[in-house]
């Protein structure tokens, strides 16, 4: 055997030992690409989107001259109308579909239906989780109670 073929039969077997122990040293509890755009998947399809009022709780109704609204920001901001006043805060979004509105703030402005208003608010401030189904947000407290609904405007 000549020289050249030992020490090109050489670097084939040290490249293939490379190739192995770098595909061993790969992590498999690292998520996956496909696993963050599901993630990312699932935070975004709440954020950017206008939500509209729907019901309080699972089934009450509650009638407004104009609805109650409110758009998540990509930045982590939310304002919106309760039915009454303008708020706006920060919104902090994590695993499993948790959501937590803080640092809320809105105008003064006395209504009629004042204490419906503050219902609405008081259904955001205590959220603890939510849901979206199709065009439908579901608001649950931490006693997974659900707090109330909206619906996507088109």
């Amino acid at each position: 055997m000549n020289t050249l073929t030992f020490k090109t039969g050489r670097l084939a077997l040290v490249g293939a030992c490379l190739l192995v122990l770098a595909a061993c040293s790969s992590n498999p509890d690292a998520p996956s690409d496909k696993e963050d755009e599901r993630a990312s998947g699932e935070t975004s399809a709440v954020v950017d989107q206008r939500w509209n009022f729907l019901l309080l709780g699972t089934r009450e109704r509650l009638d407004f001259d104009e609805r109650p609204h409110f758009r998540i920001g990509d930045d982590g901001r939310v304002s919106g109308f309760d039915g009454c006043n303008q708020f706006s805060g920060a919104v902090e979004l994590g695993d499993n579909q948790r959501i937590e509105f803080k640092q809320m703030v809105s105008t003064r402005k006395a209504c009629p239906n004042m204490d419906d208003a503050q219902r609405v608010t008081a259904m955001l401030t205590n959220a603890y989780r939510y849901l979206i189904d199709h065009d439908r947000l579901t608001i649950f407290g931490a006693d997974s109670r659900v707090l109330g609904g909206w619906r996507q405007a088109d």
